[in-house]
């Protein structure tokens, strides 16, 4: 009898996660393509937005999603941006290239349609080295992308950049 509910927990087990992989893969793979579009860029907590346009391609696998791209701002400067994420059942782990101090680590989880990651950065940025990533699908044919982090001075949330693309 003991055999067979551990064996009934397994297979319970085992369908719960080949689906939440399932659910994972087909919300990835919704985030996948070529997007462009605008948004706002702050170089530091305290700092007025800069206005960029973007485009981004992403590549999304089972387990995965890679997103790569640029975004220029006041003609004057474009700066390369890049996340390469893998999913383990609801946890997200990767890297995040962009704010100039080097390969970023990610850490999170999927949430609706919002992938929420904490930033932990190379180097410090606004006075420690941790922020916020979400990457939200919106939409259709819509992804947002947004960093959230704390002024040193105040310690408020404060958004540093928010990018709404489309395909």
């Amino acid at each position: 009898m003991t055999r067979i509910i551990a064996g009934c927990l397994l297979a319970t087990s085992l369908a719960f996660s080949g689906g939440a992989h399932a659910a994972e893969a087909e919300f990835l793979k919704s985030l996948e393509g070529n997007w462009t579009g605008k948004g706002t860029v702050k170089v530091r907590a305290d700092s007025k937005p800069v206005n960029v346009s973007c485009k981004f391609n992403s590549d999304a696998g089972g387990t995965s999603l890679s997103l790569d791209g640029n975004c220029t701002g006041l003609v004057v400067f474009t700066r390369a941006i890049s996340a390469d994420l893998k999913t383990s059942g609801a946890s997200y782990s990767g890297s995040y290239v962009g704010a100039g101090t080097g390969p970023a680590g990610l850490n999170g989880s999927r949430k609706g349609n919002a992938i929420n990651l904490g930033i932990s950065w190379a180097k410090e940025v606004n006075g420690d080295r941790m922020a916020q990533m979400t990457i939200e699908k919106v939409g259709d044919n819509g992804m947002r992308l947004t960093t959230v982090d704390k002024d040193p001075k105040t310690g408020a949330s404060v958004v540093t950049s928010r990018i709404n693309l489309t395909k």
